[in-house]
């Protein structure tokens, strides 16, 4: 369970930006710095929360779930922009559905273009969120936001290369 609350989530945060500043010898480095020289691939709550949102969306829109008890995400007819795997956007009036797992994931999972999301497997599907996502500053930043957008082209170009190799 993940704190909803913008409160609860700078606390969280803080306490592993604190931590970090332990060690002496990297007290006066930025947090980013501190964490890639620990070694410490630990990214955001925000950012992890997002992550495992849409690895769920994911399983779900894949058929991994039984579809007796997966949660149905009903899906946009409308191909026009966005991958194929387009969901349908709600508007909801009470808080309780507003931050609710299919509100939540709608418009970054709308935002991810097709070679992200069109894959054969999960672990294809990670890898290539991680690497779409990987100049995004929520990944160390728990006030930014994600911006959905990265650099497309040069994700495609990279991914066509991989694949021949």
């Amino acid at each position: 369970m993940f704190p909803l609350q913008k409160g609860d989530i700078d606390a969280i945060e803080k306490v592993q930006k604190r931590a970090t500043k332990l060690v002496i010898s990297l007290k006066k480095l930025p947090h980013k710095e501190r964490l890639l020289q620990l070694n410490l691939h630990t990214f955001t709550l925000k950012y992890r929360r997002l992550r495992r949102d849409l690895i769920e969306v994911y399983k779900i829109i894949h058929d991994m779930y039984d579809r007796s008890v997966a949660l149905e995400l009903p899906r946009n007819v409308s191909s026009t922009r966005g991958n194929k795997y387009k969901l349908q956007k709600h508007s909801f009036h009470y808080n309780f559905r507003k931050f609710s797992f299919a509100a939540r994931v709608v418009n970054v999972w709308n935002s991810l273009p097709d070679h992200v999301v069109d894959v054969n497997s999960l672990k294809q599907f990670e890898t290539r969120l991680d690497k779409f996502w990987s100049n995004q500053d929520v990944m160390f930043d728990w006030t930014a936001e994600i911006t959905g957008t990265g650099d497309r082209l040069e994700f495609k170009l990279e991914t066509a290369l991989e694949s021949i190799v």
